[in-house]
């Protein structure tokens, strides 16, 4: 599933427990991480986490079923952006666009993904 996808699924929901489940169910979708790609531990995430990519091609993967979710959306973000690409982009603003509404660890979680994708 795209980005776009995910971000149209969140919107019509209404119900900030819908949009968690939703959230958590892309975690579900994400695609298995390949051989070929490097991954990176995100530090400061609540859970453990992973960013992985192979090229322009974002993976990632998380011990906790709402971080999976997290990060399955912000990979798509960026899936299939260059490192230069990803700078000019303003995740942050994107992310919050969703309407999500996670605690201070998850938010923190998220800030710590954003800036490693945007220091690649």
């Amino acid at each position: 599933m795209n980005y776009d996808q995910m971000k149209n699924i969140l919107l019509a929901l209404d119900n900030p427990v819908d949009r968690l489940d939703a959230v958590m169910e892309f975690g579900a979708q994400m695609l298995d991480v390949p051989d070929s790609a490097v991954c990176s531990e995100i530090i400061g995430c609540a859970s453990r986490a992973e960013i992985c990519r192979d090229g322009n091609k974002f993976y990632g993967r998380a011990d906790s079923a709402l971080v999976r979710g997290i990060v399955a959306i912000i990979t798509a973000m960026v899936d299939g952006k260059s490192a230069d690409e990803i700078k000019k982009m303003d995740l942050s603003g994107e992310f919050a666009s969703l309407g999500l509404q996670l605690g201070t660890g998850r938010l923190g979680g998220v800030n710590s993904m954003i800036r490693f994708l945007q220091n690649l």
